[in-house]
């Protein structure tokens, strides 16, 4: 089997892609995969340190606002095509799949162009742009979610969840192991705060404002920040210092930051939600408002209105994020609740039904 897949921009992309490699590879070892991603994003670096060639399109979004940039757009489409084109050309694939960002659009276009069989896996609640362009081109649509002929033919949709990293899939006998590796007290509840892969300005803004309230708890932090996003005021910097504060730049061990986790503040992106519902665990999203087509809010929606979880808006994170957290705190019981009910939206085969369907596509066609 000689399979492409294509997107990325974000972990939320990339990881599930990986994923999906993975197992392909696993029913198939002899499988030959190629990666499509854009220049200059994240999946350049992941997908060969995942042991994957990849390829890079000369590719990039529209600014929502007025700038420059946005001239150079429509080459960079034209461009990406061509490239698009000359690869599935030269690589000859048996089926493509596209995981969403920059690449997955010229290099679907591309397949489809030559009837390659294509499988679209869309992560989130409220579908993307490029994805819905493409519905009508390939043959089957991966979702997380209900509800999705909004956007899709209901004769294409599979409900299937989204991949996740096959460690966090069982949690129950690591929570010793995380206490251990993280230095934390088995004593005090662990409030996990993660920002996505490059932290989250107005959450970190947000906590370490509050610190000295949650810090009046039985409570310790166990907090993400990023590389770019810790702009607070140095007063505050203090209490980063307090040895129940466990700051760290990037968290590796995401199986064992759940397994510690007995609350949590994160972005509501795909990966994440979706890793959440695994893990289990009662969760406050704070959206990112500027994702495409505002995405995370939509994923966010979707939990609390089933609740399954809490969302405060992003404008809204300093005044409100602390105390919607003392009071979760304060509520075992809606902890308990929003625990059962956000495990009723995970999909723990998600990866082994998206490889069926790809599998089965390729030999229906």
């Amino acid at each position: 089997m000689r399979l492409i897949i294509s997107g990325g921009g974000t972990g939320g992309h990339i990881y599930p892609a990986i994923a999906i490699a993975n197992e392909v590879k696993t029913r198939i070892p002899d499988a030959e995969i190629l990666f499509v991603g854009a220049q200059g994003k994240m999946e350049m670096e992941k997908v060969p340190a995942a042991g994957y060639p990849i390829k890079g399109l000369w590719i990039s979004g529209l600014q929502r606002q007025l700038s420059l940039k946005n001239l150079s757009f429509p080459f960079k489409v034209l461009s990406s095509l061509r490239e698009a084109s000359r690869i599935v050309r030269d690589f000859k694939p048996d089926a493509v799949v596209g995981v969403g960002g920059y690449a997955s659009g010229p290099l679907l276009w591309a397949a489809t162009r030559r009837r390659v069989p294509a499988l679209i896996q869309e992560q989130n609640s409220f579908a993307g742009i490029t994805n819905k362009l493409l519905a009508k081109r390939v043959q089957r649509i991966c979702v997380a979610y209900d509800n999705m002929h909004r956007f899709f033919p209901s004769d294409k949709i599979r409900i299937t969840g989204n991949p996740v990293r096959q460690d966090i899939l069982d949690l129950s006998a690591k929570r010793e192991k995380a206490w251990e590796h993280f230095q934390l007290k088995p004593e005090l509840a662990t409030l996990l705060i993660i920002g996505g892969s490059q932290g989250a300005r107005s959450i970190n803004q947000s906590i370490a404002a509050g610190l000295s309230q949650l810090l009046e708890r039985p409570l310790q932090l166990l907090w993400q920040t990023g590389k770019n996003s810790f702009h607070v005021d140095p007063s505050q910097l203090t209490y980063t210092e307090h040895p129940n504060v466990h700051q760290h730049t990037f968290l590796y061990e995401m199986d064992l930051a759940y397994a510690a986790a007995d609350l949590v503040v994160s972005r509501a992106g795909a990966l994440s939600v979706s890793e959440l519902c695994i893990a289990g665990k009662p969760a406050i999203f704070v959206p990112l408002p500027s994702a495409a087509e505002d995405h995370q809010t939509q994923n966010a929606k979707a939990l609390s209105e089933a609740n399954a979880a809490f969302w405060v808006r992003d404008a809204d994170a300093p005044s409100q994020l602390i105390p919607e957290i003392l009071q979760l705190f304060d509520e075992p019981e809606r902890q308990k609740q929003y625990a059962q009910k956000i495990k009723h939206f995970a999909k723990p085969e998600a990866c082994k039904e998206i490889v069926d369907e790809l599998l089965g596509m390729r030999e229906t066609i």
